[in-house]
Formats: structure tokens, sequence, C-alpha cells
């Protein structure tokens, strides 16, 4: 039993959960309150790629006549699919070698159309990615099957969302209201058959479900009306990321039908006071942003005193309630970047609260998840990495930031570093003139394999409206950096921004062409501008030379806006080229087309110069005086020796650097190899404080040996840094 059950509904990643869940469970275990969690999506996904529940769907196909031949080939090899379905997700959930190889050769698994462009992508694979080639075969088998539902069972089915158009820009209540008073679709049983085996089970008083995007919004409701019928007694609230961002102004008590509470923002303390009002220890006028039914009407409660949770009184999240063997990592396209959104393990942590920068004209920079930034202790974060480790034995953390600042990055690698933890991690940025090489080398010697980070319109003039803070020139470089140091790079783009020429979507994907081609982008994708209620262009939006034209009056969902400006119209068509010249781009092949190959429309030539990128890119850094030194290989092994200078024999000094992967040989005079010897004591990582390059040069100038400035553009130095030397 659990007082407080918190659910994910369908859907949302099938490789991994979706972490609010966790992260309540492990506040909830600080205030000793019994609480259990379940990725229902999940549940259903298994349920419904099973042989049993795949043979009842295909028999509830009531007419083959208005399906498409697709789907019709599909249901004419029913059986075969039927008969492997059990075994193509068990690969995908645990792969080996020898299934590898059955589902390689080719007939065990039915082919629709999915499989017609496989061919495209066969060499991605090279000679030794049998694994890595059966998911993806295996991934296009269940895509197929998902074609033949969606056509034939259930249009509302996607594996990452159900009924998402219902959610999106849903100013009026009146289409779902009207979906909900339909009978079970076939998913939605297989829905409601998990939840009822979940209430026998932990008996809830308090059913708490994140709705984090559109896609979870029907599910959500569809779970809290069977709770209103079948367990009344139970109190159901909803929150998460939709419900923040949409509902923030809802005025239709019809939702309250489904549930009884909403709560806005991070939800550990609103859900704090509404379990004590449950228990009967805290009255109703003194809940935290919480919005219910009242007298007919939607009221707002936001009256307690209690501050919110500070970042480091979270507790660890705890995924001890989820069944990690369910998870079925897929592989969509043969790209090492971009399959890490649906392929691994990963765990979900939060470095800091809110966005350090804030600024983007384009996002939601009002709301509290935007607007307060808040850190937490690095040493914390080390501590929940550990933990979770323990409880989980999986070693790959996904930190989902809004965007990890170059500062908390340097002391989280320090920190995993001298702990001496084996992780892989990967986060989101910004693209910060901080993460000069060295730093990306730090954090990959912490484990970091990726980052992405928003590129968005890559045109000097609408960054500058986006007021990203960076430039073309920041971000070639940065990406470059962090490619140099072994780091993946995922690049968000966007087109169609408020007054957005044609022209300078042209030179965008010019850019993005030639930072592919250099090899210092691995993947991206091209998003839509959306225009939203809590953007500072949808709260000024004369300032942008837009119009709104609808989606601020509704009385349920109030976020994403609809409007016109003088160019918008004209990028639609965009839509289609760019994300096929990006797909070509990811899979390392296209760019010596032109880019009106990509379009069925006439373009403007682009203006950008062909070797833009190459020569935006610098190799000198900056050393900066405060800037810290650390020194990350083991400390030299000292060998005297002579040497012949003229008819002279000179002493000499080598130090032997040694590593698991190569050894450095430095040689120098005795006095400057015993200072170096000394010196690098103070600049390894188990020290609090790393000397600064100030210091390093006090140091240096105090023991008389020369000319500085000549001494950090030697030789010598350069050794030092291939040995280890960081300069951060």
């Amino acid at each position: 039993m659990a007082n407080i059950l918190l659910v994910t509904p369908p859907f949302t990643q099938l490789n991994t959960p979706y972490p609010a869940t966790a992260y309540l469970k492990g506040f909830f275990n600080t205030l000793n309150v019994s609480s259990a969690q379940a990725d229902i999506g999940i549940e259903v996904i298994n349920k419904l790629f099973s042989k049993n529940v795949l043979l009842q769907m295909f028999n509830e196909v009531a007419s083959l006549d208005e399906l498409s031949e697709n789907a019709k080939r599909i249901y004419q090899l029913k059986q075969e699919y039927i008969d492997c379905v059990d075994r193509v997700v068990a690969f995908l959930q645990h792969p080996s070698m020898i299934e590898a190889h059955c589902i390689c050769d080719g007939m065990l698994l039915p082919e629709a159309s999915r499989f017609n462009s496989l061919s495209e992508g066969e060499d991605a694979f090279g000679t030794m990615g049998l694994m890595d080639k059966a998911k993806h075969y295996c991934t296009l088998f269940l895509e197929d099957l998902s074609d033949f539902i969606i056509e034939a069972v259930d249009e509302d089915f996607g594996f990452s969302r159900y009924a998402e158009r219902l959610g999106r820009s849903a100013s009026s209540f009146d289409g779902i209201d009207s979906k909900l008073k339909q009978p079970l679709s076939f998913i939605e049983k297989l829905l409601v058959d998990e939840l009822s085996a979940l209430m026998k089970i932990h008996q809830s008083k308090l059913l708490c479900l994140s709705i984090p995007f559109p896609g979870n919004l029907l599910g959500a409701l569809r779970i809290g009306q069977w709770i209103k019928c079948h367990y009344p007694s139970v109190f159901v609230s909803m929150g998460g990321g939709f419900v923040n961002t949409e509902l923030r102004s809802l005025k239709d008590v019809r939702l309250f039908n489904y549930c009884d509470f909403l709560t806005l923002d991070d939800g550990e303390r609103p859900l704090q006071c509404l379990w004590e009002f449950i228990n009967g220890s805290r009255p109703l006028d003194r809940l935290k942003r919480t919005l219910l039914k009242k007298d007919n009407a939607v009221e707002y409660i936001d009256n307690a005193q209690e501050e919110d949770v500070r970042q480091d009184d979270l507790g660890v999240p705890d995924y001890s309630d989820v069944n990690w063997d369910k998870y079925l990592s897929v592989l969509e396209m043969a790209n090492p970047m971009f399959r890490l959104w649906s392929d691994g393990r990963w765990v979900k942590l939060t470095l800091a609260h809110g966005c350090y920068w804030g600024k983007c004209t384009f996002c939601d920079g009002s709301l509290d998840y935007i607007q307060r930034y808040e850190p937490a202790k690095i040493s914390k974060v080390v501590d929940r990495i550990e933990s979770i480790i323990d409880q989980t034995g999986l070693h790959g953390f996904h930190f989902v930031d809004e965007a990890a600042p170059p500062a908390l990055l340097k002391a989280l690698a320090i920190e995993i570093i001298r702990r001496r933890l084996s992780i892989v991690w990967w986060t989101n940025i910004r693209f910060e003139k901080s993460f000069t090489p060295d730093l990306c080398h730090l954090l990959k010697l912490s484990g970091c394999i990726a980052i992405a980070g928003g590129l968005e319109v890559a045109s000097p003039r609408v960054l500058k409206l986006i007021n990203k803070g960076v430039d073309i020139e920041q971000v070639s470089n940065t990406a470059a950096n962090l490619s140099s140091a072994g780091i993946m790079v995922h690049a968000y783009l966007m087109y169609g921004f408020p007054s957005q020429t044609m022209q300078e979507t042209v030179d965008s994907l010019e850019v993005v062409r030639q930072l592919f081609e250099l090899g210092i982008v691995n993947s991206g994708f091209w998003h839509q501008f959306a225009l939203t209620a809590h953007s500072p262009v949808g709260l000024n939006p004369k300032d942008y030379g837009v119009s709104i034209t609808g989606g601020l009056d509704g009385d349920f969902a109030n976020n994403d806006l609809e409007f016109t400006d003088s160019e918008t119209t004209k990028q639609y068509k965009f839509s289609d080229g760019l994300k096929k010249a990006v797909y070509n781009y990811m899979h390392g092949l296209g760019f010596e087309y032109p880019l009106s190959f990509w379009f069925d429309f006439k373009l403007p030539a682009t203006t950008i110069d062909k070797h833009h990128i190459e020569d935006l890119l610098s190799e000198s850094t900056v050393l900066k005086g405060n800037s810290s030194l650390l020194f990350m290989a083991k400390l030299p092994t000292l060998i005297k020796y002579e040497k012949r200078k003229g008819k002279k024999l000179v002493c000499m000094l080598e130090l032997q650097f040694n590593s698991v992967k190569s050894q450095v040989i430095i040689r120098v005079k005795p006095a400057l190899g015993r200072w170096l010897d000394t010196i690098l004591k103070k600049m390894t990582i188990e020290n609090e404080h790393f000397l600064t390059l100030d210091e390093f040069q006090d140091e240096y100038e105090k023991q008389q040996l020369g000319d500085f400035s000549k001494f950090i553009n030697s030789y010598t130095f350069s050794q030092l840094k291939e040995a280890g030397l960081l300069v951060l």
C-alpha cells in the first residue's frame, strides 16, 4: 500500500522513464510519506506489443475496405507479426548477438512500408554493427505495426504520445469532453486494465498525474474518469509541464469532472500541502498554487506560508518502483547523437532549476520553470548520482536542465573525477564561449559524451531578435571545441521566427550545412517557431511586428497563439525541405547538392561564402590570469641524465608522464624539472583549491626560471598540456 500514487499517463519515451514521478517520490521520502510511482505508458506498450494482445487487436479490425494497400499487407501478414512480436520486444529490452543474427538474416521479420528506405542506410552500420542493425530492423517492425494501429485501430496512438492533436492548442474543452464521452478505445482498455491492477495493489488516497506534454492529456483524463467512477473517494491531482504552461488561466469547470485539483509549477510543496489537507492537518484555504472547483467556478488558492523546496532539499530521486527491464531501446536512424533520445536507459537528473540566461524571446521566460534559476550544490548532485547508481545499477545520466552553465558543469566534472566515478552523461547548454578546448576536455574526462544546444536561426539579425546572446562565430567555435574533445553535438534549429525572410532561412540552412560538413555538429532538428503566451514575443507582440489572431481567450488551454506577421506565412513551405536536408546531413550525405535540391519551389541563392564557417574557426585561446590550473594525469617519474652540449656534459632531468593510453616525456634543466614536479602537486584533482595562472606565474618568477611569457608559449608548456595540464 502507498498513500500517494504518482502516475505518468501514456505515452512518453520508450527507452527510459519520464523523471517527474521519481523526483516526487524522492521528495515524499524526505517527509516519511509512503508513495509509489508507475509509468502506465510503458505497461500498455508491453501489453499491446505482445502475442496475445496483438491477436486480439487484429481480430478487432472490422473491415479492410477503407485501408491502404500497406495496411492490407500488414493484415494479410498478421500471423507473421503475431509470431515474432514477443521476440522483437525481448530483443529491444535485452539485445543478444544470437538474436541479432536471426533478425538481420532477413527471414524473421515481416516487412511493410517502413522498410522501403532501408537500403539507403545499410552501410551506416558497417561490418561490425550487427546489434545496431538488428535494433533498427526491430524499430521499423514496430513502426509498421504503429502505422497499422493508427489507420485501422486507434488514430490517436503514437509511441511517445496519445491523442496529441486534442491536447495541442485546445482553447476549448469541447472536443476533449466529447472524446471522453465516447467508449474506450482498444488502447484505452489496456490503460484501465493496468490502472485497475495498480489501484488494487496500492489502495492510495491521492492519485497524482504528471502531464508533461499535450500527448499525455487524454490518457490522464481517462485515468481520472475511471478513478472517479470506480474509486470516488480517491482524490485526483494533475500537474506537470502541460498544466504549468497551458492551464494557468483555466475557466472551464468541466475539467474537474475528471480530477479534483490542478497544481502549478514545481509540484513538491503544492502536493505536500494537498496531502496535509487530505490528512486533515491543513485547511483548504492554505493550499499552494492549486486550482479547484468551488461554487461551480474555478478557484485559485495560493495562501500557504511555506516557500518552494530548495533544490538541495528535494531528496534523491527514487526509481525503486521502476521496472527498467520493460523499457525498449529503439533505433530510429543510424546517427550516434540522435539515437540518445531513444536508445539506452538514461537516468534523468537536474543540476539547476530554471535557466541562467532566461532571455530568449521565443521562450516561456515569464514562467517559474524558466525564470527562477537555482542551482543545486554539486556535492549534492553527485551524492544523488552515487545513490541512484546503488539503486539502479545504471551509469548513464541525462541532465535535463534548460541550459547547464559552464561553471556548474566544470564543478560537476571535477567532483565526478575526484570521486573516481565511472559514468557517461549528456545535457543541454548554451553555446557559450566559456566552453574552451580545455573545459571541453575536462567534461569528456568526466564522462560527457554529448551536448545539445540551441543555434536556432543561424542569421545574425534574427539571433539578435531572439536575444540568444550568442553569434554564429561563437556557436561554431564552441561546437568545434566540443567535437575536438570527442563530445557529440546536437543543434536545435528554428525557422519561421517573426520577420524572418526567405533569404535568412536559406542562409541559415547553408550555415547548418557547413557545420555538418566540417563535422562539428553531429545532429540537428528543425522546429517551426511557435508563439506562446508567456514568451517575450507573446507578451509584447507589437515589438516584433506580430498580430495575435487567436488563442488568448479560451476557457481551457491558453498558451499556443495564432498570429500573423509580414514574413512567417512564407516560411511554412520550408518545413519538408529543411528536414530532408538535415536528415541527409546527419547521415553524411548530400553536402555537394545545391540547397535548392531539397525543395520543390524556387529559392534565392545563398549569400553565405562556402568557407564561411571554416574562416570563423579559431585555434587560439586567450589565457586569463584567474584561470585555474588542473593537472589530470599521474605525477611524473623523474630520471636524471646527462646531455652532451659541445664538449661539455650537461645535467638534465627527464619527466615521464604515464597514462593508461600513452606516455609523454619532457626533458628540461634540473631546476625547472624539480620545480615542475613540486608545483604540479598543487594542481591535482585532490586539491580543494587549484592554482591560478597568476599564482603559477608568481611561483615561476620567484624561482627565477626565466621569462614566463616565453615559457607558456614554449614547447615544454605544450608538452605539459599534452601530459594532462588543463587551463580552466
